[in-house]
Parts: C-alpha cells; structure tokens; sequence
C-alpha cells in the first residue's frame, strides 16, 4: 500500500517538496494545506491555514497520513511539530523551542558564542535611543537584524548612518515587524552560500550547496526580499571550505542543540560567508530555504520520502545528487517588495519545459493569474551553470506578462 504525506505551506519552497515527493514510487497520495493553483497540479490541495494546529492533526490522523513535512516557519513557531508528535503523528520539522536558531536571532547568536560557532560579533538593543547611539559611533557598513520573524525582510545591511537610523526606526518606533529587539552586526565581507543539512538530533546529512540572491534588482540593488533567483552548485566553495563549514559549524550546531536540550529535527538551513578567516554563519533558518530548495531538490537523485524517514529516524543514509547544474529565476510582480497590484493574467506556462515553481498565483477559468509578491520561479537544468542559465533565460521569454519582473544576472558573479 502506496504511502500518504502531507506538505505544510502554500509556497514555491513547498511545490518543489511536493514534485520530490510525486517522484518516490512509495508514495501513493500528496495533500498540501493550504497549497496553491500550481501545487494544485501535483497534490491535493487542502484548505487549512499553516497555523491551524488542531485542524491539520484532525486531517492527518481522519486521513491516515504517514509523514507530514513542515514547510513555512510560521507552522514551525504555532508549535506544529510539538502537537503532531505529541499525538504519535510521524512528522519532520523542528520543535517550536528547537526552531527558536531562526525565530530569534538572540538565541541562536548566543548558541553560537557559547559552543565557538564561527560568527559576526554582535550587540543587542530593544530601546531605540540606545541603538542610535551605538551605530552612531560604529563603523559603516554595518547589519542591522529584527530579532523575530520578519519573513526574508527584517535585515537591513546599512551602507552610511542614514540608512541605519532609518532601519532602527523601522524596527523600534514603527514597529514594522512587530514588537521585538534588534542585533547590530559587524559586516562581514566575502561571497555567501546556503547549506542546507536534514537533522536528527546529531546526526546531520548535508544537502547540496545552493546561492540566493536577496535583493530585488540586477547587480544586488534594491531592497532585501525573499529571494529573486538561487542556484546549485556553489563552484566557489572548495570541498576543503565544504567539509569546514560542515564540521565547525552544521555539525556542532546540531550538538549545541542536543547539549541545550532542544533536539532539532528537521532542515537546518545555515545562511553562511566564506570570509577571509573560513566561513562564518549570517543566519540560521530552521526550515528549508526558499527558493534555494527549488534548485536543490531537483538535484536529488535518491528517493526523498526515504531521506525524510532516515532523518527522523536517526538511521544512516547518504543522499545521491545528479552532477546537473540548475538555476532558478524568481517573477515577481512588480512593486516587490513594496506594494504591487494582483490579477494580471499569466500566459505562455503550458510551453516552457524547465520546471516551474508556484509561489503566488491563482486559477480562475482555467488561467493562471497573479496572486502575490513572488510569482513563479522558473529553474532550468544543464551539464553545467553556463547552460543552465542559457536554458533558463530561455524559458522565461515563454511567459508573457507584463505585470511581472525578474532580475537576469542571477548566478552571473560565477558565469
């Protein structure tokens, strides 16, 4: 009998699981709540809300679901996890207090101070004069973080005092992100990359590496956003900074959690630099990366329904990738990330023959239309990161719409 999962999240983080998932031929049946017109196409979607503890355990256990996978970190902090492994559900994502490495930046950089994790010094303030005083006797550029979830958007690297006085602003008298504290960071200089690891306990099985690219427009200008474009491999990172960044920050992070008392299992997503010094961690995230997993999972060769099942249970397993190449680019409405209209109507989806990722559309009379600040992502494969960018460049003069942007020069400081 063919296996049931369920995928929390409505993103193109979760539709890039759910098509992993369509792969294995264990599984028999994909929900995803809430999911979204394009998930639509590959698992049956569910109307809950990513934060409705009760009514996704009811669902999991009226529909005999065998594995839940938690996508949206929002799920994670409403203490999903917790409740479905209370109630013997077989689930992967972190516990709320596990998943506090991304919900407060605090936690996880005194984690890290406390077990020597390679990362940027760091002070913390809630009291916005303060704040003001200190970036006004710092040096330029420095990082100013919220400490809460901010969903991609609470980082502001501020290049002069301006720009940060407007950042503490935003963050302590606007309260934009809600009502929490802020970290004040040294700049840390060098290329970044994101490693991906599953987690169990200490146990931790890397995933390929992958780079994002957060700011909205061509050369890295613009404001931060969720991610317009990521790719996999990371050719800059050799495998002696690989097996660095594993060993002296992955690895003992995983401990440092087991050792506090807060076993992860799940993604840790480790948002690192490469330095001058060896890598050093930006971020923690507690979930997959998005859009870095649209351009990771792809690449996965061995069957992902048995990778989550090893995780969970702590059994060895080591992943099989394929040696493509992929890159993914994001269409975002334009506007994004401030204000943007939606329903313009998307066309041309039915001829591109990359993969494409649903991140905010909606279905009406059988057309896709836009329902969000990050579209689509469209990712192509190659022998190598050259053709894979030809591939996808390619693709993407397929959609037309007009109320949509994307950058073109993702992946271009390695082409």
């Amino acid at each position: 009998m063919g296996k049931k999962v369920l995928v929390v999240g409505s993103g193109g983080r979760e539709h890039a699981i759910v098509k992993s998932l369509a792969k294995s031929p264990k599984v028999d049946k994909i929900f995803c709540a809430p999911g979204n017109a394009g998930i639509a196409n590959d698992a049956e979607c569910v109307n809950l809300k990513v934060e409705d503890v009760e009514g996704i355990i009811n669902f999991a256990q009226r529909n005999d679901i065998d594995l839940t996978v938690i996508g949206p970190e929002a799920a994670l902090v409403a203490g999903l996890s917790d409740a479905m492994q209370s109630c013997g559900l077989k689930v992967f994502g972190p516990t709320k207090e596990a998943a506090q490495i991304e919900s407060s930046k605090e936690f996880a950089k005194k984690l890290m101070v406390k077990y020597n994790i390679p990362t940027a010094k760091y002070e913390t303030f809630s009291n916005y004069g303060e704040a003001f005083d200190y970036v006004k006797k710092g040096s330029f550029p420095t990082v100013i973080k919220y400490d809460g979830l901010a969903a991609g958007k609470g980082v502001v690297v501020a290049q002069n005092f301006d720009e940060a006085e407007k950042a503490l602003s935003d963050m302590l008298r606007d309260l934009k992100f809600g009502s929490d504290k802020v970290i004040i960071e040294e700049f840390l200089q060098g290329p970044e990359f994101s490693f991906m690891c599953f987690v169990s306990g200490d146990k931790v099985y890397p995933l390929e590496l992958a780079q994002d690219h957060k700011r909205a427009y061509d050369g890295d200008k613009g404001p931060n956003t969720g991610g317009m474009g990521a790719y996999s491999p990371v050719p800059f990172v050799s495998p002696e900074m690989h097996d660095k960044a594993l060993n002296d920050i992955m690895i003992p992070t995983a401990k440092a959690l087991v050792e506090e008392g807060f076993p992860f299992c799940g993604v840790l997503y480790g948002g690192l630099i490469l330095t001058e010094d060896g890598p050093k961690v930006i971020e923690f995230n507690a979930r997959f990366g998005d859009p870095e997993t649209e351009v990771v999972l792809p690449r996965l060769e061995s069957d992902i329904y048995d990778f989550f099942n090893a995780a969970i249970d702590g059994v060895d397993f080591i992943p099989q990738w394929s040696h493509d190449a992929v890159i993914g680019v994001v269409l975002a409405s334009k506007g994004y990330p401030g204000s943007y209209e939606k329903g313009a109507e998307i066309k041309g989806l039915e001829v591109v023959n990359g993969e494409v990722f649903h991140m905010g559309t909606e279905l009406k009379d059988g057309k896709y239309h836009v329902a969000g600040g990050r579209v689509l992502m469209v990712t192509a494969h190659g022998d190598d990161l050259p053709a894979a960018n030809m591939n996808v460049k390619k693709e993407i003069t397929s959609i037309e719409c007009p109320a949509l942007f994307h950058r073109t020069d993702i992946g271009k400081a390695i082409l």
